[in-house]
């Protein structure tokens, strides 16, 4: 696999921002609101395993497309056989990442060769782990990745080196490639066995290792659990909040309110007051007579108005008793046509009147205008 030229140890937060960052054609294709995310799972890769560095590189998918990603290539530590091995990776973050597991590849060189058959590798070199599997967002990150492939890897060795053809002309300034462990012997007829203890010591291992990652497995599901019930109840206690602030908005503007009606009730009943004591043990005054007209048409629209409401309460009297029975329905279709007709009589003289006051108002105030201007 072709690498890309990748950032050094101290430019690697730089490189993360311009890359994550940038906008335009060139952004990469990844949401805004996990960007950061992303940078700070890389910069914890790198730190925990500085033989990594992060890298973009063109990646083709399955069906033809070809994407600028976001990867992290160079080696990881195993231990086998009390010996430490380097295994080459590449962690491609596709474009789903961190909700979705990245792709993982063991990268072998020209000396290597990938195991098979592999329980977590296939011949094409990706790696299939249960921790991807089981990847939870937003507890996974690709640090604990890193040391889950090199516990893995120390169990069950995904590559081997293969045996150097002799070189007739050899070259005194080569290196002899790094020995990784060697592929497994088929078992013979006479192979010695292994001694009891150790096997029983390895296997105990194996076994607590595998019912360990099953209860970090399920520890971090119930934790990402957690974790998305505490931010639903975030969101709702925030919308609540905002609530709870518009009504102690409203309910401070309904109390100023109340108070200015409460000033005008108080006002009122002061005058009432006023006007109780001082006209207290005067004569009786006979409402009838109490409010006189100023003029014609005043009396004229006062009259009007009592006869429409009066009609209408006479209209209503005799609905309620056509719903009785009280009266037949052609005497009531009679007598509410009358009343009708004579209530809008009585509405058509109280608009007249109405607007004949209107224009006497209108002339009086032009004739005063004119007569003031007259005078300056």
């Amino acid at each position: 696999m072709s690498r890309s030229s990748s950032t050094p140890p101290h430019s690697s937060h730089q490189f993360l921002t311009a890359v994550l960052f940038r906008q335009g054609p060139s952004a990469m294709p990844y949401s805004e609101d996990v960007k950061w995310m992303i940078r700070q799972h890389v910069i914890s890769l790198v730190d925990a395993f500085p033989a990594l560095r992060p890298q973009t590189a063109a990646y083709t998918h399955n069906d033809g497309r070809t994407v600028d990603l976001l990867q992290v290539a160079g080696t990881v530590p195993m231990v086998y056989l009390q010996v430490t091995y380097h295994i080459p990776i590449v962690v491609w973050l596709m474009e789903a990442y961190p909700r979705q597991p990245p792709c993982v590849y063991v990268n072998p060189t020209r000396q290597m060769v990938i195991k098979r058959p592999h329980p977590h590798v296939n011949p094409s070199g990706l790696v299939s782990l249960p921790y991807l599997r089981n990847w939870i967002y937003p507890t996974s990150n690709l640090a604990d990745l890193a040391r889950n492939l090199s516990v893995v890897f120390g169990r069950d060795p995904p590559l081997y080196s293969q045996q150097p053809r002799p070189n007739p002309n050899p070259n005194p300034n080569t290196f002899p490639p790094i020995a990784y462990p060697p592929p497994a012997p088929s078992p013979r007829p006479h192979r010695p066995t292994e001694d009891s203890s150790q096997v029983y010591k390895r296997n105990a291992v194996d076994k607590l290792a595998d019912r360990l990652n099953c209860d970090i497995e399920a520890l971090r599901r119930s934790r990402g659990a957690e974790m998305e019930q505490l931010i639903n109840a975030q969101v709702l206690l925030r919308q609540r909040e905002e609530q709870i602030s518009k009504g102690l908005t409203e309910m401070r503007d309904e109390k100023e309110g109340l108070e200015i009606q409460l000033q005008m009730v108080l006002m009122n009943s002061e005058i009432v007051e006023a006007w109780l004591s001082e006209n207290l043990g005067k004569r009786i005054i006979n409402v009838e007579t109490a409010i006189e007209h100023s003029d014609l048409l005043s009396k004229q629209m006062l009259e009007c108005s009592s006869s429409d409401l009066a009609i209408d309460d006479l209209i209503y009297a005799l609905d309620k008793a056509l719903q009785e029975g009280s009266i037949p329905f052609d005497q009531y279709l009679k007598s509410v046509r009358m009343l009708s007709r004579e209530q809008f009589f009585h509405r058509a003289m109280s608009a007249k009147a109405r607007a004949t006051q209107l224009q006497a108002y209108a002339s009086g105030m032009a004739q005063r205008s004119s007569s003031q201007t007259r005078m300056i």
